[in-house]
């Protein structure tokens, strides 16, 4: 919806709203007279209970969480007061007529006293529930947003719509080629003497492409990317021997490492660790230090 749309519908609102409080003003007015008030009171009254209810509207936009739930009960119980108050007026033609006795909203007792209750009871609401909901209003702070998060997204965003036009070009890189010397084909007469062979002087010249390297070039950079690998294995003599203790020997080791150790930190991770075993080997000792202690 565009700007002059909205515009008119809160007009439009607003006259609705405005309309609909003069009807309940008029039946709030008389409800007041009921129960004793004065003119001025009566006329104010209206403003106590539906003014309640747009201030109450107003918070339940402003705020959030439990809060916003708070200002939604304060709309909808002085929403249900008004309701009640006004179809009361309704029912009763005396209150019209203002012909009715003061504190007289119901002819029985019981509905007579929980109206006057009521109708007496929302302006001393309407100072604590507004002044609730306006300190709420007014300590309110609307959850920051993370403007680091953001403009890092909008930077990427911008390095994504870049053309590649807009890009530095890049001057291109001088190559140096270097030729290989090729010998010659062995002649026939290869006993005799013949002029060495002159190495070519290296060109360098800036090109704007890559060539394709010859055959010669690709198997001397394989040759030279190759890293070296041992192409042997290694004799069993030259390999250390891995010495193999006996359980006397783990036994003897572990009554040794364990001497100061409680018999709580006798486990069996703690000797694997200490004396380097297999886990089996690990609770076998343990098992048999618990029961050196014991005996």
């Amino acid at each position: 919806m565009n700007r002059k749309g909205r515009i008119l519908l809160v007009a439009a609102l607003v006259a609705v709203v405005g309309m609909a409080f003069r009807v309940s003003w008029n039946a709030l007015r008389d409800i007041a007279n009921a129960i004793g008030a004065d003119t001025t009171a009566a006329t104010l009254y209206p403003f106590v209970v539906d003014g309640l209810m747009a201030l109450a509207l107003v918070a339940t936009l402003v705020l959030a969480s439990h809060d916003r739930t708070f200002a939604l009960r304060v709309l909808g119980t002085y929403t249900l007061a008004s309701l009640v108050l006004n179809y009361v007026h309704g029912l009763v033609p005396e209150l019209h007529g203002r012909a009715v006795d003061w504190g007289r909203l119901a002819d029985w007792d019981p509905a007579n006293w929980a109206l006057v209750l009521l109708a007496t009871s929302l302006p001393v609401g309407s100072i604590y529930f507004g002044s609730d909901l306006v300190a709420k209003v007014l300590h309110h702070r609307p959850t920051p947003i993370d403007t680091a998060a953001t403009n890092a997204e909008e930077s990427t965003q911008t390095k994504m719509i870049r053309s590649t036009a807009d890009l530095h070009e890049s001057a291109p890189a001088t190559v140096t080629l270097t030729r290989l010397p090729v010998p010659d084909p062995i002649p026939a007469d290869a006993g005799k003497s013949s002029p060495p062979l002159k190495p070519l002087p290296a060109i360098t010249a800036p090109i704007e492409s890559t060539p394709t390297p010859s055959t010669a070039q690709r198997a001397v950079a394989a040759e030279s990317a190759r890293s070296p690998r041992a192409t042997y294995r290694v004799p069993a003599a030259a390999k250390t021997p891995r010495v193999r203790r006996t359980p006397e020997q783990l036994l003897t080791e572990a009554r040794t490492a364990t001497a100061d150790w409680p018999d709580a930190n006798i486990t069996g991770e703690g000797i694997r660790r200490a004396l380097h075993v297999s886990p089996v080997n690990a609770r076998k000792l343990r098992d048999a230090l618990l029961a050196e202690r014991a005996a």
